[in-house]
């Protein structure tokens, strides 16, 4: 049986949060262009696979704006998650199990474990 832990709220909201945050800045960034700044397309076929990329417009202001402010948002979630007064209590492998587990919390469970 799967060892089960008492993740403080604080601790679980942060998580979940920084999945969210982690979420919308991959959707963001899948459908922003491919280069921040404007440039021409390129083909080159030099290497050991051909490269090819269309002309990019570049990112608006407010674009840039929004992914610099998501990833400051992650940024501040990594760090709160990762050093919670709550893994002071685990060591070694203990704390490895705990914190992956800490990244699952959200999921709901099998049948089998439920």
């Amino acid at each position: 049986m799967a060892t089960t832990y008492d993740f403080p709220s604080d601790l679980l909201a942060g998580q979940e949060e920084l999945h969210q945050v982690r979420a919308d800045l991959s959707a963001l960034l899948k459908r922003l262009p491919w280069s921040v700044e404007p440039v021409d397309g390129f083909s080159d076929d030099n290497g050991w696979r051909k490269v090819e990329r269309p002309a990019s417009p570049g990112w608006s202001e407010d674009e840039q704006a929004e992914v610099e402010k998501l990833r400051r948002r992650e940024r501040e979630l990594a760090v709160f998650v990762t050093t919670h007064r709550y893994w002071a209590q685990f060591t070694g492998s203990d704390q490895v199990a705990a914190r992956s587990r800490l990244k699952h919390a959200h999921e709901t469970p099998p049948e089998d474990e439920a």
